[in-house]
């Protein structure tokens, strides 16, 4: 098997890129960096990309392209959800000019966000059965890549598209631009013994997953994938329930130190319900992964947001 990571420098692409060599697979990486905010370079760049990806492929073996260039977030504007879909709809197009013999035996693997697409559902706890329930524009945006990928898989000979919603992801080295990431940004502050910002209330339950497990959840479900169903969508969730309150509590113990943490509203704060959990249904062999506890979880972004921050002092 051999892989492509698209967003192989965010969190979740180089995660996914370590559980790869893990299993010994073969990973594929172009000779540049894609330039995002280049709206005619990024178009070429990808075009010569996939057709350098097919080359080192060969004639023989089976491929996976693992989309994880989440560079929209809930605060995005229009414009930047957009400049998403259509970088992914260039993928797609490119990848359709290639020979019909390379393409049968690929797969393309998406992800997508758990916690955005099923924001408005009523049900108490949710899977891959419960319908779409989006609140947000990056939830529609996101539900319309998905449907990019799904109509492709069903075209004659196309690769076949895994569909993986991620419920709320946390580890070391999540980007401070993207604005997004609760657990790091209570370890920035704390670092920098800032007052920690909160515009949710504390009782608000979501499923937090470490990024190394779901990258590990990921690639088995990835490997086990019987493409000749051609489309399937997974939930990935640590299915364990977590209150914020709780993470403040875990910052506590592990800093020895009272977090300063203010409470209040924005646009967004209404916007998810106060519970989100998850339970998976597929048969994919993921649930056997160890999952990794809170405080381990956290003790390695405190870590890693020291190292961050000793290198910014230097």
């Amino acid at each position: 098997m051999i892989s492509w990571v698209i967003g192989s420098g965010g969190l979740l692409g180089s995660a996914i890129q370590r559980s790869i060599h893990q299993h010994g697979n073969e990973i594929f990486t172009p000779p540049f960096r894609f330039r995002w905010k280049d709206h005619n370079g990024l178009k070429h760049q990808i075009e010569a990309a996939t057709a350098s990806f097919r080359t080192f492929v060969g004639n023989n073996d089976h491929w996976t392209i693992y989309w994880a260039a989440g560079i929209g977030n809930m605060s995005s504007s229009q414009a930047e959800l957009e400049s998403e879909t259509r970088a992914l709809s260039w993928l797609r197009n490119f990848v359709s000019l290639q020979p019909q013999e390379f393409q049968s035996r690929g797969s393309i693997t998406f992800a997508s966000s758990a916690g955005a697409i099923y924001a408005g559902s009523s049900e108490e706890i949710i899977t891959e059965t419960t319908a779409d329930a989006p609140t947000t524009a990056y939830a529609k945006e996101k539900i319309r890549q998905e449907d990019l990928l799904k109509t492709f898989a069903l075209e004659r000979n196309a690769p076949s598209s895994l569909i993986a919603r991620i419920s709320t992801l946390y580890g070391p080295g999540q980007a401070v631009s993207k604005q997004q990431g609760l657990v790091a940004h209570i370890a920035r502050c704390i670092i920098r013994n800032r007052p920690i910002n909160i515009f949710v209330p504390l009782d608000t339950i979501r499923d937090y997953i470490y990024v190394d497990d779901a990258a590990s959840m990921l690639t088995c479900a990835s490997d086990n994938f019987n493409r000749a169903e051609k489309t399937k969508t997974i939930i990935v969730a640590s299915e364990l329930p977590t209150t914020i309150a709780e993470i403040v509590a875990t910052y506590k113990r592990l800093t020895r130190k009272n977090p300063r943490i203010f409470t209040s509203t924005t646009a967004l704060s209404n916007v998810y319900k106060p519970q989100i959990l998850f339970r998976s249904l597929n048969e994919l062999n993921i649930k056997h992964y160890r999952r990794t506890s809170l405080p381990v979880g956290i003790s390695q972004v405190i870590a890693s947001e020291k190292r961050a921050y000793a290198q910014s002092a230097l």
